[in-house]
């Protein structure tokens, strides 16, 4: 893999990466729900499942899977399932407990717990599994050894993904802040109208193909 190959991945995964998608509205809802230490469970969540993704497609299965319709059928379903559910929790979620000055007497999930979600979200979205199957061997020289460039995709991207999302965690933490009631009320339905609306998205998607 040339220098100039690099860059322009990076620069490829960068216009990607910032669109904002399902882990990253969960890292915002994180930050302001749960501040920005708690956060960085769900960034390592969600940056533990791409590499498995990246694994899936180094290994071969990536290109199995993302051919098997009763495959793409069961993750389509169940990652918009569980983004729905985590939708519609965030709708029904009062400002209350994410006010900083009730954050010490509210029941929070732990960081593992928040590390297993983001994980869930990134690992059952299908979309991820045929976006990296189709994307990253266009950056793969099949004539030098293939793991030591899958782990160099890997790590840009993993560094990436975990910047943008904890940008995101930060922004959520400083609206809370800056917030107060209604207003968290109203980042809490908008989050979680996001997170339905993708549901919705991910279970109308459907692979192109002849």
């Amino acid at each position: 893999m040339t220098l100039a190959t690099l860059l322009l991945f990076i620069v490829a995964s960068a216009a990607i990466i910032v669109t904002p998608g399902p882990t990253v509205l969960l890292a915002m809802s994180n930050g302001s729900r749960h501040g920005v230490r708690a956060a960085c469970w769900g960034m390592g969540g969600a940056v533990l499942a791409d590499l498995v993704l990246i694994g899936t497609v180094a290994s071969g299965l990536g290109v199995v899977l993302a051919a098997s319709e009763v495959a793409f059928q069961f993750i389509k379903w169940a990652g918009a399932a569980y983004l729905a559910w985590l939708g519609w929790k965030m709708l029904r979620t009062d400002a209350a407990p994410i006010m900083p000055s009730a954050q010490a007497d509210a029941a929070h999930p732990g960081g593992l717990a928040l590390g297993l979600r983001s994980f869930a979200v990134a690992l059952t979205n299908p979309k991820a599994l045929l976006f990296m199957s189709a994307f990253l061997p266009q950056f793969i020289n099949p004539a030098a050894p293939l793991f030591a460039q899958y782990a160099i995709l890997a790590g840009v991207m993993a560094l990436m993904n975990i910047a943008v999302m904890l940008a995101y965690a930060v922004l959520g933490a400083q609206m809370v802040r800056a917030l107060r009631g209604t207003g968290l009320r109203w980042l809490n339905r908008i989050c979680g109208g996001l997170l339905i609306g993708l549901a919705g998205t991910l279970a109308l998607y459907r692979r192109s193909g002849p």
